[in-house]
């Protein structure tokens, strides 16, 4: 992709006094007139890139936006690495690989041996979400709208939204950006999504607002319970909200207030513990959790 490549030319000129655009052609696989249309964006971005003719010649960047190699150590190039090839978990693809090898002016197999971080962001079923995570990055990048059917707790419903991020939150994907339905940006898991497809709308012309993690999801919401927890569940309970939120009574299992956005998903949360949940109070959520326990047996009773 042009990003990609644009990124890898960057580096290189940053790295190196001088290079022609015969040796950008050739290790990008494209050809010199494509590197020079890539200067001229370079140059649009506000990013000195100029080119010298003749013998000797070659394209470079204005002194003064030279990068020393030397702060990129080799522990920063395995970080990268690690990052890049967790995107490749997603694609199915080598596409951030090759950007690594392009991004390093010098033989990387050293980086490469001795790194020792996996990180794998795929999903069971990697086509569900690969060909959504391209197909959503090309209309970012092109300023296009999106439309797709969305399966939400409550309802189906056809979208329309302006993407402008992708985001991995909650060990999920997600698709973040001004939905036209609903006139106010909206946050989309793409597992939800069905019949996605770009269409030749544009993007209107707004000021984004900056996109902020609610890290705190479980924190925050409208409903708030108490709800008592079996010890046996510590496992889980740390791993969704961390030790420090974790008190045990005196028989070693843990009360905690949980707040949630509403009824219908806080009483999933509570049923995926099976019996080893227990709403404690109000009466309001408690009585209504049990109405629903109720109507689950009642579909076993012969």
């Amino acid at each position: 992709m042009k990003i990609d490549r644009l990124i890898g030319i960057l580096s290189l000129l940053l790295q190196r006094d001088k290079i022609t655009s015969a040796e950008l052609a050739e290790k990008f696989e494209v050809s010199r007139r494509t590197i020079l249309r890539d200067i001229e964006t370079l140059n649009q971005s506000g990013i000195p890139v100029f080119a010298e003719q003749g013998q000797g010649g070659g394209i470079s960047v204005m002194e003064g936006y030279k990068m020393d190699r030397t702060l990129l150590s080799s522990e920063d190039m395995r970080a990268i690495l690690s990052g890049l090839q967790s995107l490749d978990s997603v694609s199915g693809t080598n596409r951030y690989r090759r950007l690594m090898e392009k991004l390093s002016a010098d033989d990387r197999s050293s980086a490469d041996a001795d790194n020792h971080i996996i990180i794998d962001l795929s999903s069971w079923d990697k086509s569900a979400v690969a060909d959504k995570i391209e197909l959503i990055k090309q209309a970012i990048e092109k300023r296009h709208i999106i439309a797709f059917s969305y399966f939400s707790p409550s309802s189906e419903t056809q979208r329309n939204i302006e993407p402008y991020h992708l985001v991995f939150q909650w060990s999920s994907w997600y698709v973040w950006g001004f939905c036209t339905d609903r006139g106010d940006y909206r946050m989309f898991k793409l597992t939800r999504m069905t019949e996605l497809k770009m269409t030749d709308e544009k993007c209107a012309d707004r000021e984004v607002p900056e996109y902020t993690c609610d890290k705190l999801r479980h924190t925050k919401g409208e409903i708030e319970a108490q709800v008592r927890f079996d010890r046996s569940q510590k496992w889980r309970l740390i791993d969704e909200f961390g030790k420090d939120m974790l008190h045990a009574d005196e028989n070693g299992d843990f009360l905690m207030t949980l707040t949630w956005e509403d009824e219908p998903t806080f009483y999933r949360y509570i049923l995926s513990f099976g019996d080893s949940a227990e709403i404690v109070s109000p009466d309001e959520y408690r009585n209504g959790f049990a109405a629903i326990v109720k109507n689950i047996c009642g579909r076993y009773e012969t």
